[in-house]
């Protein structure tokens, strides 16, 4: 009871700490000043709510994370479309909303990292595909190599669709902005898998633990007995480990003398890893803390609480840059040179197939209200994912439910059919417990986002309004992913131009004196190239969603 009080107690003061500090209107973005070319570097944590002492909850310190809150602006509400990460990275990846690009399902491949190997495809328990955004889209990385950004990746893809060939300069366990020529500006992501839901099973004998006797914070819907509560802790522990990670490559840039030439973001892929989070579309699942830390401390202290959504960092990150994001992304820019003056009235996700299981749920909400709609009514909350009940404290549940043990509560996420929509009061209800749809009171709302989502839906093309295996016929029509084309060398004017017949299709080249000598970093075509005097040119097409092409060569 203690703990479930202290629960609540924290999800009011994280709410009324957003409400009660300066929000957008009083941070005037258009006066930050930043070096000609800053570097970007994007901290990622994984399977994280706002669980922090910045964000309210201060079970353990996080003296790094504490540091880049002082010195940057905290953002109250950040929110991934989907509360699980392959189809959150499709978003941030593409700047678009999963179910417009077929993105929505996790996860529609065995893409872990670099290519697709055909003994995964094999052994992959599903039709495995690639999600397919419209031709000529382009990963937010690949846009900054193009500006002569030095772009790594350290290690995690995972974007429902293979990497795009041309997206970075260096992309493994070793890549990091250290590699790059001297001078050269660059976007590097760290992920800091330390606080993924595995490692509440996979680090039980980890020395790094917080004190067996901490009081932590239990949510009403999960249980406080001790198999529960030993995760709960674990969960709080890898926080900490995180914490000194993120301390580490803040170290780095300022040994290097880069931090006030840096952009930091630091920010969780979505909602935190226990039951009734991660996979749901509850705000426990999409609700994520972003921390940005500018040059020079300009802003420092801030809290922005404006809606945002995973959407908005590409095309923000490009406007910082001096880049004009692309027309097709449905994100915005909410700093920079293209800065969209607007701010948002209302946000979206969606929940869909996990592993086996599928479901259809949508979303809409905005800063008090979020409206829920179930399609598969007939259907169960709970879902079974195999993964998911490799942790104690989804065993433990599983247990108390059989055993008839479950509180009012606890019991909700077992129902065995749904309503078919809900309406939850984020400010007197934050946990989302209780459903006033059927209050006459809230009819007025419910109509408006009733209507809201209806025309998101409409205007996303929402792919999941269809069975997965009618998308993919829409995407392979002849039942075979397409392959890209393979680029034309032609030589004119003593300059070597490339050329792809596929519509909006990416092309890579390097030199090498053989084709042995080839790496995993592709320079992007953009205009006519100079020969290299006895090498031979190598280069390759990749559109997104398509299979790469073959190789086309030629010696010089």
């Amino acid at each position: 009871m203690i703990r479930n009080i202290l629960f609540c107690l924290v999800a009011l003061l994280v709410f009324w700490s957003c409400n009660s500090k300066k929000g957008r209107e009083a941070i005037n973005y258009e006066t930050v000043e930043l070096p000609e070319r800053p570097n970007i570097v994007w901290i990622v944590a994984e399977d994280l709510s706002p669980v922090i002492p910045v964000f309210g909850d201060s079970t353990v310190k996080t003296p790094h994370i504490s540091r880049l809150a002082e010195e940057g602006v905290t953002y109250t509400n950040f929110y991934s479309p989907s509360g699980v990460c392959a189809p959150s990275r499709a978003a941030i990846a593409t700047g678009m909303y999963p179910t417009r690009i077929g993105a929505h399902h996790m996860r529609t491949g065995p893409w872990f990292r670099f290519t697709i190997k055909d003994q995964a495809i094999k052994n992959y328990s599903r039709k495995a595909y690639e999600a397919m955004p419209p031709a000529g889209t382009h990963m937010m990385s690949a846009y900054l190599r193009k500006n002569g950004y030095y772009c790594s990746n350290n290690p995690k893809e995972d974007y429902q669709f293979r990497s795009e060939m041309t997206a970075w300069d260096e992309s493994s366990f070793d890549a990091h902005w250290k590699n790059r020529k001297p001078g050269q500006p660059f976007f590097a992501i760290f992920n800091l898998d330390v606080t993924h839901e595995s490692m509440l099973w996979r680090k039980e004998s980890d020395s790094l633990w917080v004190d067996e006797e901490l009081e932590v914070p239990v949510p009403p819907y999960l249980p406080s007995t001790e198999p529960a509560l030993k995760d709960i802790r674990r969960m709080y522990s890898n926080v900490k480990e995180m914490d000194r990670r993120v301390g580490h490559i803040l170290h780095e840039l300022d040994s290097a003398g880069l931090l006030d030439n840096t952009i930091v973001f630091w920010y969780t892929d979505h909602g935190g890893p226990l039951p009734r989070q991660k996979r749901t579309i509850y705000h426990s699942g999409l609700h994520s803390p972003l921390i940005i830390r500018f040059p020079n401390g300009q802003f420092a202290g801030e809290v922005d609480d404006q809606l945002l959504s995973f959407i908005d960092l590409k095309p923000t990150v490009m406007s910082l840059l001096g880049m004009r994001p692309p027309d097709y992304v449905d994100g915005k820019a909410w700093m920079g040179d293209y800065m969209v003056d607007e701010p948002r009235d209302y946000l979206y996700a969606s929940a869909d197939r996990f592993d086996n299981q599928t479901d259809k749920i949508r979303a809409v909400f905005d800063k008090r209200y979020k409206l829920v709609r179930y399609y598969n009514t007939e259907q169960p909350y709970y879902l079974p994912v195999k993964y998911r009940e490799e942790m104690d404290i989804m065993k433990e549940l599983l247990r108390m439910r059989q055993a008839g043990e479950l509180n009012q509560y606890q019991a909700q996420w077992f129902r065995a059919t749904k309503d078919s929509i809900e309406l939850f009061d984020l400010k007197n209800d934050p946990h989302e417990l209780h459903n006033l749809a059927r209050d006459p009171h809230y009819q007025r709302k419910i109509s408006e986002l009733r209507t809201r989502l209806d025309h998101w839906i409409a205007e996303m093309k929402d792919k999941g309004m269809m069975p997965e295996e009618k998308y993919i016929a829409s995407i392979w029509p002849s039942g075979q992913q397409p392959v890209t084309s393979s680029p034309e060398i032609s030589v004119k004017g003593g300059a070597i131009e490339l050329k792809s017949e596929t519509e909006g299709a990416s092309i890579g080249y390097q030199w090498a004196n053989h084709a042995s000598g080839l790496t995993n970093s592709w320079e992007i075509y953009t205009e006519a190239i100079k020969p290299h005097k006895g090498d031979t040119l190598y280069a390759r097409a990749h559109r997104i969603g398509y299979r790469p092409s073959g190789m086309s060569k030629k010696g010089f």
